[in-house]
């Protein structure tokens, strides 16, 4: 195996023969700037804005606001990233398309594993957080299920080896037994993820009419929340500003974060999109733009309406209200919750068939997974495959750890985007007047030669003026502290080895504060998140190596 191989790229000229603008794509194209627009707001706004946000405001009380701030300027960068990509390369496959394109077939393999962790591992937090707000809406009809089919296994164990009392601790007392295994599972949401997968299973253009009528109900119920929640907000409840330090802040970085994940899934779909290079774009951008607004006065409201440590729940929109004596939004709050969170797991559920779909047909995934269904015209049995791997872990596996895992995923897979567009060679001016005449994407050029280095120089600067311990804590590197602390050393080195390539190479502005500020949203992440992510990457490339580099398009085309 020569070393070079693992870094084989394609061509963007091989990539548009197999799909997207040639004529080898079996999919329908029936989605207009508008659906993806829609299809984007509905992965966005959905779990990391129903449930996730509690978590983030308890962390770092208002100030979390800051962190929507920094992690929309981290997507909206990647975004555009993403959207330069999608207007050269408009196929289905997102970001393991485009770095194939840019930095070969290794590490293309390993963002299309890193994706499974956004899609189908997410999606399990989704349908955790579902299932809560709709055991909450039936009980508002009196309709009670048992504890044990409404809760899973890890979470009602662990309540019971803690004593404490709940949902859990009655679940594990109360479940039947099968020999000597308690029944104890999830049912919600095990039957929302059958319901999703059959829907994505029979087509594009019937989950694309479910999601915008879904998308309309929960903006104008989320707007509802915002103008009802005005009028009890207390600003004393924004004081203090940062309870916790920007360490807190910092603190809720998987929950914000998570609540940004999805604008990318719309790259997903450029094979079903009518004019891809110009239509996936703007979906991403104008979804995005809509969701951070939107995060931003709900975070504030909610923070104004209760203090902020009574938010570290599952259901803060919910319990916000219950807190205030207002029963009547607790019902309207629930049906938002439900119906974002099942918008949300339709568009998850329809990008991961298309990343593995484009996969196999490189070779790097077996052939059955790029088989079209004859008659509905959708990835079948890649579908099928996506709901048992969202499915199966339903039962065993818990929220919290789900959250993390999918959150350190998608930025790593952010970090390769970015840097994908930096290593990209320059288009003909022919290619890019082209590109203009029809309205398609171009990411601007800003030279960063000085801007990048003198941002480096003052922002270190400001940090060390505001935080004058910062450093020092940073750099101390005794037992207890080196793991937490080495994250941050290197990205501080990070920061000066790509300030002085800025200089040297006069690389794009843009796609260099997309990598760095998703990097530095990975210096969050808890030690433990790393180590469950390297586990996960070793386990995919000792796939790669067993089958997808030996049966690779580009190993047989030799």
């Amino acid at each position: 195996m020569a070393f070079s191989s693992l870094f084989r790229r394609k061509s963007t000229t091989t990539i548009l023969q197999q799909g997207g603008d040639g004529d080898h794509t079996e999919l329908r194209k029936v989605l207009t700037v508008r659906d993806l627009t829609f299809f984007g707001i509905a992965a966005i706004i959905g779990g990391g804005t129903f449930s996730a946000i509690g978590n983030a405001c308890f962390s770092g009380g208002p100030g979390v606001v800051i962190l929507y701030i920094i992690c929309a300027i981290a997507c909206g960068f990647t975004a555009m990233c993403y959207a330069e990509f999608a207007a050269r390369v408009p196929v289905s496959g997102s970001a393991y398309t485009y770095a194939y394109v840019s930095f070969g077939e290794l590490f293309a393999w390993i963002i299309g594993w890193a994706l499974i962790m956004e899609y189908s591992i997410g999606n399990i937090y989704i349908a955790f957080s579902w299932s809560g707000y709709f055991t909450n809406l039936l009980e508002t009809f009196q309709i009670y299920l048992p504890e044990w089919l409404t809760i899973n296994y890890q979470s009602a164990h662990s309540a019971f080896l803690e004593n404490k009392a709940g949902e859990g601790f009655n679940a594990w007392q109360n479940a039947p037994m099968l020999g000597s295994l308690k029944i104890i599972f999830d049912m919600p949401a095990v039957v929302i993820n059958i319901l999703i997968t059959y829907l994505v299973y029979r087509g594009t253009k019937e989950s694309r009419n479910i999601s915008n009528v879904m998308v309309m109900i929960k903006l104008v119920i989320i707007a509802l929340v915002i103008v009802v929640g005005a009028f009890y907000v207390d600003i004393d409840n924004w004081t203090p500003f940062m309870p916790n330090g920007f360490k807190g802040v910092m603190g809720g970085v998987s929950a914000v974060f998570f609540a940004y994940i999805g604008f990318d899934a719309v790259s997903t779909l450029a094979e079903e999109s009518k004019n891809p290079q110009r239509d996936l774009p703007r979906g991403m951008i104008y979804s995005l733009l809509v969701c951070t607004v939107i995060y931003i006065i709900l975070a504030l409201v909610i923070t104004g309406m209760v203090s902020y440590t009574l938010l570290g729940v599952s259901d803060p929109l919910a319990e916000i209200f219950a807190l205030k004596g207002v029963k009547w939004m607790l019902f309207i709050v629930s049906i938002a919750a439900v119906v974002a969170m099942t918008s949300v797991m339709l568009v998850f559920q329809m990008g991961q068939p298309r990343i593995w779909m484009t996969m196999s047909r490189d070779g790097l995934m077996p052939k059955k997974f790029a088989e079209i269904h004859p008659k509905y015209k959708t990835p079948g049995f890649a579908t099928i495959i996506t709901g048992l791997v969202v499915g199966i872990p339903i039962f065993f596996t818990d929220e919290n750890f789900v959250l993390d895992f999918t959150s350190i995923g998608t930025l790593f897979a952010f970090v390769l985007v970015c840097g994908g567009v930096l290593m990209l060679s320059p288009q003909s001016e022919a290619e890019i007047a082209e590109r203009k005449i029809n309205g398609k994407f171009k990411i601007p050029y800003i030279n960063s030669k000085f801007i990048f280095p003198l941002l480096v120089v003052v922002t270190a600067f400001l940090i060390q003026y505001l935080f004058p311990t910062f450093f020092a804590d940073t750099f101390d590197l005794s037992a207890d502290k080196m793991a937490a602390n080495s994250t941050m050393i290197i990205f501080f080195i990070l920061c000066i080895v790509m300030a002085v390539l800025s200089f040297l190479k006069n690389l794009s502005l843009i796609p260099l504060l997309g990598l760095i500020s998703c990097c530095y949203l990975l210096t969050g992440m808890a030690v433990s998140n790393w180590k469950w992510f390297g586990v996960w990457l070793l386990i995919g490339l000792v796939f790669y190596f067993i089958y997808g580099y030996k049966n690779s398009k580009l190993n047989l085309n030799k």
